[in-house]
């Protein structure tokens, strides 16, 4: 079942799901698609009923991604298009408690540390052209894909990378962590493809992903199983993958514009939320994670086709 909400003129950019309340998501957007006008961060519930927003914040600048404190449940830190990083608590009604002025372009990515003890705000901005994420098994390592067509391992702790990796022939725009396994990495680029890499021995890719027909603009990691991986895209699609197998397990396809935003529920299994520039969001369970594994190995995608009225 396909729980959807209709953000009417505002633009989905970021979706991220609470690590504390199972039924609790945000959501970044942007008027006009991101290149003018306002933005509006959406803080929502999931009833039996549907989708219900719970808070509406409005910025004078577009929204462009949003993280979830790690040691406070009603915080949320922002990434917005005047440069401002801009946090929010929840149960107030008014606009963010502060709002600091970190970067000279739009904040495309936020990131906040999950080892509480350093509680770090990692962003990233188009002043330099990359996303940024945290390890979430490595104190103090972070990942940035980057449109110099690299993937890259730091150490906050020390000002040059761990690592470089040249992973694809395209911007590189998206990556993130294999939960399971600290050295495994995905990335995703305008190339179309998406790729896996392990930090410790990367002259190539431990495994390549094709399908989509146009930049994949995220991939996320299963937090319940290893070889799960789920992706959007510029084609209108989200696919999930086994990292098995070189094709996707299953294609859904209910958005009529860019997918932007991509999460998995860390509380239940299997469950996605997206969201993208048709002002559509969607919380459902891809039809090969029910239970939250991956239900079979099919040689063909299944394709999952969900009208949803404006």
């Amino acid at each position: 079942m396909t729980l959807s909400f209709k953000t009417k003129d505002r633009h989905g950019y970021s979706v991220k799901f609470s690590p504390y309340l199972p039924d609790r998501f945000v959501c970044a957007t942007s008027q006009y698609y991101g290149i003018a006008g306002r933005g509006t961060l959406f803080v929502f519930d999931i009833l039996s009923s549907g989708i219900e927003p719970v808070k509406i914040y409005e910025w004078n600048d577009g929204l462009f991604d949003a993280a979830w404190s790690e040691n406070n449940e009603n915080v949320v830190v922002v990434g917005a298009g005047d440069g401002s990083l801009l946090v929010y608590d929840v149960t107030n009604p008014k606009g963010p408690l502060k709002a600091f002025k970190e970067h000279s372009k739009e904040v495309s990515s936020v990131d906040w540390s999950p080892t509480r003890a350093e509680n770090f705000i990692l962003t990233a901005s188009w002043d330099s052209t990359i996303n940024a994420i945290w390890s979430p098994r490595l104190p103090g390592c972070f990942a940035t894909a980057s449109g110099d067509k690299t993937l890259r391992v730091w150490d906050r702790r020390t000002p040059q990378p761990q690592c470089t990796i040249q992973a694809h022939e395209g911007e590189v725009l998206t990556c993130d962590w294999n939960k399971y396994d600290q050295n495994i990495l995905y990335s995703g680029s305008v190339d179309c493809s998406i790729r896996g890499w392990d930090i410790r021995n990367y002259n190539k890719p431990l495994c390549e992903m094709t399908g989509h027909r146009f930049a994949v603009r995220r991939v996320k990691t299963s937090p319940f199983n290893g070889n799960t991986l789920a992706s959007c895209s510029y084609d209108f699609t989200v696919r999930t993958w086994d990292v098995r197998q070189p094709h996707a397990m299953e294609i859904t396809e209910h958005h009529t514009e860019f997918v932007y935003g991509l999460d998995f529920n860390l509380h239940r299994p299997g469950q996605i939320v997206d969201c993208g520039w048709d002002s559509l969001v969607h919380v459902y369970k891809p039809r090969v994670l029910l239970d939250g594994s991956l239900i079979g190995m099919v040689p063909n995608p299944l394709v999952v086709t969900t009208l949803v009225e404006a």
